[in-house]
């Protein structure tokens, strides 16, 4: 018998965050092309992302036929778009000038399954690609990452919105992540949680 799931945030009634959501609103376009097997993973931020801003895209798919329909969207649009994905092309966010009212392409999975992606949809290489300039790890900590600057796709989000628009506050959503990472961590028995809070 599944768990009963909050009917607004959508996880389980005993994991509910509707407490730690706070809505905002961005004039930058978030179009998530996500994994499916990012779907139904419990600890995935874009569901978390989509209930702080509201207007995310998510589009599911591997090929380029899966994402027929958004390539169509982009064909129509007039914004400038951007792929925020590490590259020897990619240019540093933070020293770009970038008008607030860009789409930001975010490929959603492990590293192998963004690279994956980007491979099976050479359609991307079209879009100019920003990386950023990572400070600190990511504080996803309840995911295991094979490499230091790992992010997840709603701290990717959260730190593109910042290099876009300096002054904005993203608090909603890093704080959302923080409920999450410690709503994750409290669930765990002691000695495991223990181990996640080291690897900090």
């Amino acid at each position: 018998m599944s768990r009963p799931d909050c009917p607004t945030c959508h996880y389980p009634l005993n994991a509910c965050l509707c407490a730690s959501i706070r809505r905002m609103q961005v004039k930058t376009e978030l179009i998530v092309l996500q994994d499916p097997s990012e779907v139904g993973h419990a600890k995935n931020s874009v569901r978390l992302m989509k209930l702080v801003v509201p207007e995310t895209q998510v589009f599911v798919g591997e090929t380029a036929e899966d994402f027929s329909a958004l390539r169509q969207y982009l064909a129509k649009s007039e914004k400038r778009v951007y792929l925020v994905y590490p590259s020897e092309g990619s240019e540093l966010a933070n020293s770009c000038s970038l008008d607030e009212e860009v789409i930001l392409l975010l490929l959603d999975g492990t590293w192998r399954k963004a690279y994956k992606l980007l491979q099976l949809n050479p359609w991307l290489a079209d879009f100019p690609a920003l990386h950023l300039d990572l400070e600190s790890a990511s504080n996803y900590t309840i995911r295991k990452a094979s490499r230091s600057d790992s992010l997840s796709t709603l701290e990717a989000s959260a730190m593109m919105l910042k290099a876009i628009e300096p002054l904005k506050d993203v608090t909603p959503l890093t704080d959302a992540l923080a409920a999450l990472v410690e709503q994750r961590l409290a669930s765990m028995p002691a000695d495991v949680r223990a181990r996640y809070r080291d690897n900090k």
